[in-house]
């Protein structure tokens, strides 16, 4: 995966549109739709300057109307093409739930592997930017229980760009989320660099103490904990997933045995939340590792609230820090 730009300092929505465009160099196949993808580049103008390079009918605009996008993208799939739908923001996505459910998830398996879907669905997730009702859900556990999807969650700009990349290219339909209150963040990104594949965690920071496993948005408040957490003598690693399904048990497993306390940490809700599942895998393959029970620190079981009371809602330095302490006691 190689661009003509080279190394430069980019924001996330930089590099996601950079992924986009050398996708789109790299196959004719490759076509976006959406609402407002086309001359106004996108809400979040990760598709800038698309159109204009590539024309209307390889970067669509399209009606509000999640299902017949999704629809129309199954279609194109069918034929030979490799559509990248976005969905404006992520509680919008619902209407398009009964397509994907019923048809992507279940294409591959339905026809004994005759034909495979290569939807990537782009899903600007997650809170932190003071949205309203329907544009700050952290939608993730729906589409880690539909079996037949793929979903990543990028949570630097290097991953944004080698993440949608892989999954464009991949053969199979990708959830591919987005966290919208990172699209700001800046780094240097290489894109000659070669790109880890779908399904491998990496981790961020080493520490003894305990391991913070997160993912997409709040990669950065964990980072945040445990630069904090030194003050209180604690030397905690940092995981970040990157990939939910596939999910990389080995390098979870490997991590949570070599320090033997984890606490897990997401935006969404904590019943029935991805969490629980990464939770429940740690404490069946680490068990004997364990000097302390699973911990997980969420965003709080209720929908998403009014802008002036998210923070409150969202998990932080301070949630995080008491959580590590409950398993500093427990030992």
């Amino acid at each position: 995966m190689t661009t003509e730009q080279g190394v430069r300092t980019s924001s996330m929505a930089q590099a996601l549109n950079a992924a986009l465009r050398d996708s789109m160099r790299a196959d004719t196949a490759v076509h976006l739709l959406g609402e407002d993808v086309g001359a106004l580049g996108g809400v979040f103008r990760v598709t800038d300057g698309l159109a204009a390079e590539f024309g209307a009918d390889r970067c669509l605009d399209t009606p509000l109307a999640e299902a017949g996008i999704l629809g129309t993208a199954i279609g194109m799939a069918m034929y030979g093409l490799r559509p990248v739908v976005e969905m404006q923001f992520d509680a919008f996505a619902y209407p398009a739930m009964e397509q994907l459910v019923s048809h992507v998830a279940k294409m591959r398996n339905r026809t004994a592997g005759g034909l495979g879907l290569p939807i990537t669905v782009r899903v600007p997730y997650g809170g932190g930017i003071g949205g309203v009702e329907h544009h700050s859900d952290s939608s993730e556990a729906y589409y880690t229980a539909t079996p037949g999807l793929h979903v990543v969650t990028p949570a630097t700009v290097g991953d944004a760009y080698g993440l949608l990349r892989a999954s464009i290219a991949s053969d199979d339909p990708v959830i591919f989320l987005e966290p919208k209150r990172l699209y700001w963040s800046k780094a240097e990104l290489d894109t000659s660099a070669p790109s880890e594949p779908i399904g491998r965690a990496v981790l961020r920071r080493a520490g003894r103490s305990a391991v913070l496993i997160t993912y997409g948005p709040s990669l950065p408040v964990c980072l945040e904990a445990a630069e904090a957490a030194k003050a209180e003598g604690w030397d905690l690693a940092v995981l970040d997933l990157r990939s939910l399904v596939p999910f990389d048990d080995a390098t979870v497993a490997e991590v949570v045995r070599s320090v033997g306390r984890a606490v897990v940490v997401h935006e969404a809700s904590g019943f029935g939340g991805v969490g629980a599942e990464i939770a429940a895998r740690v404490s069946e393959r680490c068990f004997h590792h364990l000097a302390a029970p699973v911990l997980r620190v969420t965003g709080f079981d209720i929908p998403y609230p009014p802008p002036m009371l998210e923070h409150h809602h969202l998990p932080g330095v301070d949630r995080i820090l008491d959580a590590v302490a409950k398993l500093q006691w427990e030992d």
